[in-house]
């Protein structure tokens, strides 16, 4: 898939120390109000758990990693691009591609993330849920897809 010199490959295990970089980037600035102590345990996951066990798609951008989406399922585990690329429809392509291979899609995002929301938002996701998740002690609203 291509959006403006951007392109969707399947993660490779090389990129693993770019996309963690993308990823505290994009982290700092939809979770500022992340405690320190979480999002060092989260890196550290990220590293050893959720890249090398998710279904993950790179997003090139001039053929450099700008983004990835990472699928669990037919649920967004992660989807988080360089923040100085944002409003160039790169999230929105990475979206567009788990739809194709998995159907509509649910994800988990946390209450305070604006950014997230309003990504959900206006691509059409609904709130099904909420709940307090018990490691950020952070409420997250649990979304979904119509139809899935």
């Amino acid at each position: 898939m291509k959006v403006r010199n951007s392109m969707i490959r399947q993660y490779r295990p090389e990129d693993t120390d770019t996309l963690i970089a993308i990823w505290q980037k994009a982290n700092a600035y939809a979770h500022p109000f992340l405690p320190d102590d979480f999002v060092s345990q989260v890196k550290q996951d990220m590293r050893n758990i959720y890249l090398p066990n998710a279904k993950t798609w790179v997003m090139e951008q001039d053929a450099t990693p700008a983004g990835f989406i990472a699928m669990v399922g037919t649920e967004i585990g992660g989807l988080f691009l360089d923040p100085d690329l944002h409003g160039r429809g790169l999230g929105k392509a990475m979206t567009d591609h788990a739809v194709d291979l998995f159907g509509p899609l649910s994800v988990e995002v946390f209450e305070q993330n604006a950014v997230g929301r309003a990504f959900y938002d206006r691509y059409g996701f609904a709130e099904t849920a909420r709940y307090v998740h018990e490691p950020s002690g952070e409420v997250t609203i649990k979304m979904a897809m119509s139809g899935s």
